[in-house]
């Protein structure tokens, strides 16, 4: 199937095996974008698919639960042909993840898909489970020889978020993995970086000769990064009642977001040239003694809407009825470096907010007001370059212009990019590039142990003292709001406000 690469080469020879096959991940993303990168004749047609997991489902019954009935025609010919060429080469293997004897089965598995589709024995191994199983099933693999790369084959394995849940979890994980994988092999994914907008960023930043000389301490008067969701917890709540907002989205998503944008150029987009300056910003975010945390942290938890229609965080199902887990967290950092010295990174994130949105806006120094003093103009707002990550993918310029008439008076306008109006492109689910990218073995947009130990080493003085101080005001927001009040003063002190997604 697909025969003419839409871009880029197809890739090499594999089989990718599934833990955690019968999950929500694998069903809504990973099989979706399999069948798109199929689409697109980006994979190899020595390609299969193993599932694994606890169900004891068939081979038939894996694929059915999968795509459906898988024979009602769309009118996508392309599509259905995809869907049908993939169908083909899934399998399925039902097994307990801590028993050695379905790895045995396994490798049996694989001996067999090798010889039918002449996969070479390359195999990436994708984690799509519970935390726990991180270590157990690469040592399991390793127990099989599952993860020794012989002679020209290769075998990666891809571990989800959460990469620990602080620094000394983080470490414990990271040399647990090396114990049997060399780093080279470790594919820590973070599906922001599978979103368009942050890839470009990168192509934006440095293939732009008129925005890069202006991207530092001199032009820029602060940086927002904002993740904002509209929704609860849903189902998590055992998940996310030990995790809470800050674990689950600074360390990973936001600090990827603000690796990129505050980072060096690379010498080339080789994976590790990209990676060593995402570490050294992560290295230069100045350090957060306790006595600070009030200053530069702001926590909140949602409570419920006045009408009713919506509960508080605290009687969600699986949540304990005195959490003090927050469900939104701000920071306000430094970097300390010659680039963005003296300029504030603020980040927010949180649950039950007024929008779905993520986005990254960089606040430009405000120009002169002395030319415009005698002609009734109160101010000069200053510009805005913002990327919107998440849902309405793009980039907008905001400026002051001229408003038509005869009197002198200034009107904000915006320059808008939107990914869908200039590119034609098939929905995607944002993990494509980066399962090409694994199978293809370039590492760029994966983190690496150091980048983890890094982003959590800024954020333990935040949760040492969330946990040893108890927030008496919790739930602090209503739902449909920005957060709690005090997030607002964590930017007023510096003079600055926050922008809300419109």
């Amino acid at each position: 199937m697909p025969s003419s690469p839409s871009a880029g080469l197809p890739t090499g020879p594999c089989v990718v095996v599934i833990f955690g096959a019968s999950g929500d991940l694998a069903h809504r993303k990973l099989i979706p974008s399999l069948e798109n990168l199929a689409r697109e004749g980006l994979l190899s047609p020595s390609f299969a698919v193993v599932g694994v997991a606890t169900r004891p489902w068939t081979n038939e019954e894996f694929r059915s639960r999968v795509f459906g009935d898988g024979a009602s025609d769309s009118g996508d010919s392309a599509g259905n042909a995809a869907r049908q060429w993939l169908a083909e080469r899934m399998y399925y293997l039902s097994g307990d993840f801590r028993s050695p004897e379905t790895y045995q089965r396994l490798r049996e598995l694989l001996i067999n898909v090798d010889q039918q589709y002449a996969t070479k024995g390359n195999y990436l191994f994708y984690l799509s489970t519970a935390p726990q199983f991180f270590s157990e099933i690469p040592q399991q693999l390793d127990r099989q020889k599952l993860t020794s790369e012989t002679g020209d084959s290769w075998r990666r394995v891809v571990v989800e978020k959460p990469f620990g849940r602080d620094l000394k979890s983080a470490q414990e994980l990271n040399e647990t993995l090396r114990e049997t994988l060399g780093e080279q092999q470790i594919y820590r994914i973070d599906h922001y970086l599978g979103k368009e907008t942050v890839q470009n960023l990168v192509a934006f930043r440095f293939a732009n000769g008129m925005f890069e000389p202006t991207w530092n301490r001199r032009y820029v008067d602060y940086v927002q990064i904002t993740a904002a969701e509209d929704q609860g917890i849903g189902h998590r709540g055992r998940y996310y009642d030990q995790a809470g907002a800050l674990r689950d989205m600074i360390p990973n998503h936001l600090f990827q977001l603000l690796t990129l944008t505050a980072m060096e150029p690379p010498i080339s987009f080789d994976a590790d040239a990209v990676r060593n300056e995402q570490v050294k910003i992560l290295k230069a975010i100045q350090p957060i003694s306790s006595e600070e945390v009030p200053r530069s942290s702001v926590r909140g938890q949602y409570g419920a809407s006045a009408s009713g229609g919506v509960i508080a965080y605290r009687d969600e199902k699986y949540v304990a009825a005195d959490s003090i887990t927050p469900t939104f967290a701000a920071l306000r950092l430094m970097i300390d470096n010659w680039r963005w010295s003296g300029v504030p990174f603020y980040l927010r994130t949180g649950k039950r907010l007024p929008k779905r949105s993520t986005e990254i806006v960089l606040c430009f120094k405000k120009a002169p007001f002395t030319l415009f003093r005698n002609m009734g103009i109160s101010r000069c707002a200053p510009n805005l370059l913002i990327l919107r990550v998440h849902p309405d993918e793009g980039i907008s310029l905001s400026f002051d212009a001229k408003r038509p008439g005869a009197v002198m008076n200034l009107g904000n306008v915006e320059m808008n990019f939107s990914y869908q109006d200039y590119f034609d492109s098939q929905p995607q689910t944002g993990y494509e590039r980066l399962l090409y990218d694994c199978m293809l073995g370039d590492a760029t947009l994966f983190q690496r142990a150091d980048m983890v130990e890094a982003a959590w080493s800024v954020v333990a003085p935040i949760l040492e003292y969330w946990q040893e101080t108890i927030p008496g005001d919790f739930p602090n927001y209503s739902p449909g709001t920005w957060g709690p009040p005090a997030v607002d003063e964590l930017l007023a002190r510096d003079g600055f406000c926050w922008r809300h997604c419109e």
